[in-house]
Order: C-alpha cells, then sequence, then structure tokens
C-alpha cells in the first residue's frame, strides 16, 4: 500500500509540477507536504502573496494613473492592511483550488505530514495526528523549497521586527521602514511599500544591487527608486536593532543610527532542509541549506533522489522551478528530457518591474563580443503617452558579427510580460532585422522593441547583399 514509484516531498512549483509529470507518465505518485494546504511557499508567503500585494497596492493607490493626475492621487484616500489582505485570501483559495483538482485529476495521492529520510528509498511521515508511518520509493524529489535566513542578534517579533514570510500578516501599515537586503525579496518589498507612501529606507552590506541585471537597467531602476524619496544605503552592515520607546533603532556598522515603526529583514533564506535527516540518504546540505544537484537531470549525489527549486539555489524562480520538477521527474521515472533551456526570462516584481532574459551588457564585454545596443524609452511610444508614462526603458543587445539578439533588458510597466517577446527571438537565434521589418501592434509598449531594434539597426547598418544571399541559401 505505501510504495510508490516517485515521492515528492513539498507541493510548490517544483513538486506539484514533478508529481503531475510523472502521473502523466503513468506512475504511482505520492506527494507529502507539511503544510495544512498544498502549494508551498510559492502559494502561501512568496510568489503569489507578494504578487499580489504589488497589484492591490498598484490599483488602490491609483500608482498607475499618477503620470496624468499627480502623485496625491489615490483611489481610495485610507488604506489598511486589510485591504490588502482581502483580495490576498480570495486568490489563494483559487490557487489551492485548482492545485488540489490538477493533483485529484491526475490521480496523484497526497498525505500531509513532516517527511524524514530512514534510508534512500524509505521515508518516515509524521501526520498531522501524530500517526508514524513509512513510505517507500523508487525515487524521490526534494522540492521543500526555503524558509528566510533569520540571524540571532536580530529581535524578531512578528510585529515590528519581522521577517518576509511574517511581513503578509501585519495588523497595520506602518507610516516607516527599515528594509535590511537589497536583493530580490527585498526590494519588491521595498518599493511596494513606498508605492503605498511609507517613507522606505533600504541596506544593503553590499555596494551595489542586483548585480545579476544589465548595470544599465539597474542604474534607471535606482534613479526611479531615489526620485521618489526612497534611502538606499550601500556598503554599510547592520551592528544592531532594538525597540525603543515604540520605535525600531537600526544601528550601522559606521554609527549611523535609523529609526522606523518596522523593520523589515530580507537578507536571504536557507532550505527547509532541517527535518529530513538527510544524513540517513547519504546527502549533505550547505551551510544555506542547499542541496547540489546535476544541473542537467537534478540528480543529487544519491542517483535515485533529485531535488528541484529553490532548495538548488539560483536562480529560485517558481517559472525555472516548474521546468527543474518536470525535467527531473522525466528523468526519474525513465522518460526522455531535454536539456533545461540556456536562456530564461528572470522577472523581479518591484515598483517598478525589471526582466531579463541573456545576457548583460557586462557579460557580453567579458567575453570579448563586438557588439552594438538599442535602446527606446516607454514615453517614446504613443501607448506610453495614453498611459501617462514617463519612466521605463528596453535594452537589447546584438553580436556585431551574426546580428543576434544577445540579450533584452526591460525595467517599467509591464517589463515581466512584454520580455517573452525577446527571449522567443533569442532562443529562436534571431537578428536585429527581426524588430525592423516586423510589423507590432499599436499602439503599445511592445512597439518599444521596433524602436529599439531601429536604435541599433540606425549604428550597426544594413546587411550586406551577400550576407542574405548567404544566409538564404543556408
Amino acid at each position: 500500500m505505501n510504495q510508490y514509484d516517485f515521492v515528492v516531498i513539498g507541493s510548490g512549483p517544483a513538486g506539484r509540477r514533478a508529481a503531475i509529470q510523472a502521473a502523466k507518465l503513468e506512475k504511482k505518485v505520492l506527494v507529502i507536504e507539511k503544510g495544512t494546504r498544498v502549494g508551498g511557499v510559492s502559494v502561501h508567503t512568496g510568489t503569489i502573496p507578494s504578487k499580489t500585494l504589488r497589484e492591490t497596492a498598484l490599483n488602490l493607490t491609483g500608482w498607475r494613473e499618477r503620470g496624468f493626475y499627480g502623485r496625491s492621487y489615490r483611489v481610495k484616500q485610507e488604506i489598511n492592511a486589510d485591504d490588502l489582505r482581502r483580495r490576498l485570501l480570495i486568490t489563494l483559495d483559487h490557487e489551492v483550488e485548482v492545485l488540489e483538482h490538477q493533483f485529484s485529476r491526475n490521480r496523484v495521492q497526497q498525505m500531509r505530514g513532516t517527511a524524514r529520510f530512514i534510508d534512500a528509498h524509505t521515508i518516515e511521515v509524521t501526520k498531522e495526528d501524530g500517526e508514524v508511518l513509512q513510505v517507500q520509493a523508487g525515487s524521490v524529489l526534494l522540492a521543500v523549497g526555503t524558509r528566510p535566513f533569520k540571524p540571532s542578534h536580530i529581535p524578531f517579533d512578528g510585529v515590528s521586527v519581522i521577517d518576509s514570510d511574517e511581513i503578509l500578516e501585519i495588523k497595520e501599515l506602518p507610516r516607516s521602514m527599515i528594509v535590511i537586503g537589497a536583493g530580490v525579496i527585498g526590494i519588491e518589498y521595498a518599493t511596494i511599500f513606498s508605492a503605498l507612501d511609507t517613507v522606505v529606507t533600504v541596506v544593503e552590506p553590499r555596494d551595489t544591487m542586483l548585480d545579476f541585471i544589465d548595470k544599465e537597467i539597474v542604474e534607471d531602476f535606482t534613479y526611479q527608486l531615489r526620485d521618489r524619496n526612497m534611502k538606499l544605503i550601500f556598503g554599510q552592515t547592520v551592528e544592531g536593532v532594538e525597540k525603543v520607546d515604540g520605535k525600531c533603532r537600526v544601528t550601522l556598522k559606521n554609527g549611523r543610527v535609523l529609526t522606523s515603526e518596522m523593520v523589515l529583514f530580507a537578507a536571504g533564506r536557507v532550505g527547509a532542509v532541517d527535518s529530513l535527516n538527510l544524513e540517513a540518504a547519504g546527502l549533505e546540505a550547505d551551510n544555506r541549506g542547499r542541496l547540489k544537484v546535476n544541473p542537467e537531470t537534478f540528480q543529487t549525489a544519491v542517483p535515485t533522489i533529485y531535488a528541484a527549486g529553490d532548495v538548488v539555489g539560483f536562480p529560485s524562480l517558481a517559472s525555472t522551478s516548474m521546468e527543474q520538477g518536470r525535467i527531473a521527474a522525466r528523468h526519474a521515472v525513465g522518460a526522455p528530457s531535454h536539456e533545461p533551456p540556456q536562456f530564461f526570462p528572470y522577472g523581479i516584481y518591484a515598483v517598478p518591474e525589471i526582466s531579463t532574459c541573456g545576457l548583460t551588457e557586462e557579460e557580453v564585454i567579458q567575453r570579448a563580443i563586438p557588439y552594438e545596443t538599442g535602446i527606446a524609452h516607454f514615453r517614446e511610444t504613443s501607448r506610453g503617452h495614453i498611459m501617462g508614462l514617463d519612466s521605463g526603458m528596453l535594452k537589447m543587445i546584438f553580436s556585431l558579427k551574426t546580428r543576434r539578439l544577445l540579450g533584452v533588458h526591460i525595467v517599467g510597466e509591464g517589463a515581466t510580460e512584454l520580455v517573452h517577446i525577446g527571449q522567443a527571438v533569442l532562443n529562436l537565434k534571431g537578428t536585429v532585422e527581426y524588430f525592423v521589418e516586423n510589423t507590432f501592434n499599436y499602439p503599445t509598449l511592445a512597439e518599444a522593441y521596433k524602436i529599439a531594434g531601429l536604435d541599433a539597426w540606425n549604428r550597426m547598418g544594413e546587411l550586406k547583399v551577400e550576407k542574405i544571399e548567404r544566409r538564404a541559401a543556408e
């Protein structure tokens, strides 16, 4: 009864996609989830909640209309935490219902409880009611996700000093907030609360932020944040956090003292592997709880145990986690699988959005590839004028030798949607001529691709006739 072809521990993006893929291949599949509802971090504390919070904040504040009506414009004058939570609960219920239906339709079995290895093929599950049982697995996928890193010197109380999970449970919107950590999660929440008119200060120990994003895009993004009075402090570590007279006081290494109503600590996450008893299965995680895997198959050091999603580290995206889980499941049950795509889109749901795919300009320079760039500002498009946009840009990088697109980088409204046009051209090895010679709907923000393409093409020059003939022959 308790023997399965494929056991998945965790029901986040990687786990659910893997389980359904294995089930479609007619394997007996079990998903073990320790949470009260399926969905994992992505549904309950990560991807879906933060993006729902962002959309709610932009709608209620009238943020998107301020280009026309001024920075003081608001749709709802008094916004409270309940306003944000109401939409969040509706969205989460829908996500869980869809996932439960997918599992039921594909005959994926579920079990609530905490899993731990007895050996590489035997898993002990402690259920919610205290019952303990064992299951046998032909192969296992670890898709347990991550939890916030909570250093001991930070006095977390869940009210005024919080982590990125607890922020969804706040009772009141703070008038001021200090965000420690300028990674993706910290920057997303910092800009969302800034849009809610909270006075936000970001503290980051590194001298830069979002180093994997094209530098020119980060510079434009940084300018927009500072233009709306967000304070960004780089190159400073936090020495201490304390609560004094109802306020939070943050002391930096250089002696500077900052005060605010709330502190959000968002400096990293760790793999949720503590309870798995990895040693019994022959596995060992690094100091941040991450597991090393083969990047093509997602096998760990134990061939029958796979890992996917945030627990394997960068890029820690829901989208890439799903694909990792699917590839792992196919390999685990002996079905043919392809290698992960070379270029995938990366989305940062800050205010404004950032999305990127392919090589950055810094990477192109490092590889000594002769190149040209094309840039379009959203205010140059008619749709941008209609929407009242005074910021936002799209940047493309092309090889001078092959004329192929090497990278696309966007900051501004709709960036995470727009990037997929560039992603398709990039993975299909398209050239600058695609953007110059194709017609884009008018008026749209996507027209920025044609503007940026022409910007690069004007400096690159026309494709010579002999090259066209050679390409046609090929």
